[in-house]
């Protein structure tokens, strides 16, 4: 009798580490989340939870730091994606921060972006979470390119590139004492274009901003800023109606789009296969800010 096989490809191989450290992450700490934004890394979570924990529930809830100035069509996409999946979604907001006083901004105009790690230390102290799942990738960055898959944090929530717990063999280890906390990257070993592979392997729906669409913006810094009433036009600058998507989605006040006619998952899968730029160097106004930036708010407790 012939024995027919089939090659993995590395989308396969991917899922299965993924997979592994999803369970992994459930195995050996108490009470872990999945941070689930909306965003397309995160969209790819839910469907490796799904893979990892189905029929059952998943053995987390999902968790959102919220700042308030998302752009809507990604927020109402996150709350039903929970719906559908029958999934717990926890929000915490950077606003309710701003009301307990433990974060201030300098202006009203201030970007909340950044204190984002305030309201994310709160929400795991309120819960007693020992980790957080994220879906940080590698690629991003310099900073996450330093990451452990199990990233440990103090009991301050701060993360020291230099203490560390080895991973040896791929051996991972979420021993903590009582208030430190492990972040955990399932797709940490993915790029951008392999994120992408998988959202069209597994025809996963997304919000429709990752999607060319025409929008007001101006150019600023050598990226395109949209034109929103938190983000107007200054004097001076030149509004432009043009067709752009985001590859990546956060704070209004500090996610660029860039110009594309993209609109579809195999055409903006050839053009990432082309991008020259980092995803977060071509769209994030406050990682061009420095290049230490992201770095900087790791250690004071972000994802």
């Amino acid at each position: 009798m012939q024995v027919r096989t089939r090659t993995l490809t590395h989308l396969d191989w991917l899922e299965a580490e993924a997979i592994h450290i999803l369970r992994e992450v459930a195995g050996q700490c108490a009470n872990p989340a999945l941070l689930f934004s909306g965003g397309k890394d995160s969209i790819c979570l839910l469907r490796l939870a799904e893979k990892a924990f189905r029929p059952g529930r998943f053995p987390f809830p999902l968790l959102h730091v919220d700042t308030g100035h998302n752009y809507p069509e990604v927020i109402e996409f996150r709350d039903r994606r929970a719906f559908d999946l029958g999934e717990r979604l926890i929000v915490r907001s950077v606003a309710d921060s701003m009301v307990r006083g433990t974060v201030v901004l300098k202006s009203t105009d201030e970007s909340r972006n950044k204190h984002q790690s305030v309201t994310l230390l709160e929400a795991i102290e309120e819960f007693r979470f020992d980790a957080c799942i994220g879906g940080a990738r590698r690629d991003e960055e310099k900073a996450r390119a330093k990451e452990r898959v199990f990233s440990f944090r103090d009991s301050f929530g701060q993360w020291d590139p230099k203490n560390q717990l080895p991973e040896l063999w791929n051996l991972y280890n979420a021993r903590v004492h009582p208030g430190e906390n492990i972040r955990a990257f399932p797709i940490s070993n993915w790029t951008e274009l392999d994120v992408w592979q998988y959202i069209e392997h597994e025809r996963l729906e997304l919000p429709s901003i990752y999607f060319a669409h025409r929008r007001a913006v101006v150019r600023r810094g050598g990226l395109l800023q949209p034109v929103t009433p938190l983000t107007p036009a200054r004097d001076g600058d030149v509004v432009e109606d043009i067709p752009v998507r985001f590859r990546t989605v956060g704070d209004i006040t500090c996610t660029a789009p860039i110009e594309s006619t993209a609109n579809t998952i195999a055409r903006i899968i050839e053009e990432t296969a082309v991008s020259t730029l980092s995803e977060r160097g071509a769209t994030r106004l406050d990682d061009q800010a420095s290049e230490a930036a992201m770095e900087q708010r790791k250690k004071e407790g972000y994802f």
